[in-house]
């Protein structure tokens, strides 16, 4: 039976890893694969180099996933469900409503959403990888929410 508070504490874990990976090892020593995606390159593509990090996430799962399969572990399915979920809710964050990859929901009027694309659009002020700030996708600074509900 998979564990519902399993996949959700997992779920909220990767944000910490989400964060963690973007800060120092995105901005870090893995800084030419994210790069293309804080500088535009003149041959831009649909698909960057910094999309291979999506791969990199989602080892884990799969090897939970195989885990699950071989030993039956329902934890291991419990773990690999939440690492996916966040992959989802990142994907449909990120790379959807936030960068508009695929061109829908391009309006909203809800202030979360409002103060998250904010904080990602001051992320991205910063075309090298020093002096980032916000480098987490779902939990943000208040700062962002004070701005949005001051000018209402």
């Amino acid at each position: 039976m998979v564990n519902i508070a399993l996949i959700i504490v997992t779920f909220i874990f990767m944000e910490g890893v989400a964060w963690f990976t973007h800060k120092y090892i995105m901005h870090g020593f893995l800084w030419m694969l994210h790069r293309d995606h804080h500088v535009k390159e003149t041959n831009e593509t649909v698909v960057e180099r910094n999309d291979s990090f999506f791969l990199i996430f989602a080892i884990p799962a799969i090897l939970l996933f195989l885990i699950w399969q071989i030993y039956s572990s329902q934890i291991a399915l419990s773990v690999g469900m939440g690492i996916t979920l966040y992959g989802i809710a990142y994907f449909l964050i990120h790379d959807v409503f936030i960068h508009q990859r695929i061109k829908i929901f391009r309006r909203s009027n809800n202030i979360y959403l409002k103060a998250l694309r904010k904080a990602h659009k001051v992320h991205h002020k910063h075309l090298t990888k020093e002096n980032g700030t916000c480098f987490g996708m779902l939990l943000i600074p208040w700062k962002y929410f004070r701005e949005l509900i001051t000018k209402q």
